[in-house]
């Protein structure tokens, strides 16, 4: 069963992202394909966390980032690394928690209602795969919590899937 949460108060994050990895968990059960278990993962997100505009995956090729499965308005297709909000995180190889779009250097607006923005590196024995991106119509509405939250998420996801 997938529930459609409130938005949370700090102290209630940690309950929201264990209600969310189990659902992803269950989910990921008995299926390996990355598309499946991305598109899904963006799927549970999207509508079960509060408060976003966009939710979705990039994954590195070629020495950038291209989009994969996400749920919202149409996205931009290519990301350099070390551009943006995405390709500062997978540049880095660390989660990117910026409470202000705007004041982000070289922010890349895909969608102009964005003005808060999450990044988790996805990643497998120390390499970066990808990015998970979660965009939000609201300041400031991702924190530490949300950070430690999604990481948990990223890994069940990275556990549960063959990657090539």
């Amino acid at each position: 069963m997938f529930v459609v949460a409130t938005p949370p108060s700090t102290a209630a994050k940690p309950g929201l992202y264990a209600d969310l990895l189990s659902q992803a968990k269950a989910l990921f059960d008995g299926e390996r394909d990355p598309t499946a278990n991305s598109a899904n993962l963006a799927a549970l997100l999207f509508h079960a966390a509060p408060d976003l505009n966009w939710a979705g995956f990039y994954w590195l090729k070629d020495g950038g980032l291209v989009l994969g499965a996400f749920q919202g308005k149409p996205a931009c297709v290519r990301i350099a690394l070390g551009k943006g909000v995405c390709g500062t995180a997978a540049a880095s190889a660390r989660t990117v928690v910026v409470t202000d779009v705007h004041a982000f250097p070289g922010h890349i607006a895909c969608d102009g209602a964005s003005e808060s923005e999450i990044v988790v590196p996805v990643m497998k024995r120390n390499r970066v795969l990808g990015v998970l991106d979660l965009d939000s119509p609201r300041l400031a509405r991702f924190d530490a919590e949300d950070a430690k939250g999604l990481e948990a998420i990223v890994a069940a996801f990275v556990e549960a899937t063959d990657f090539a």
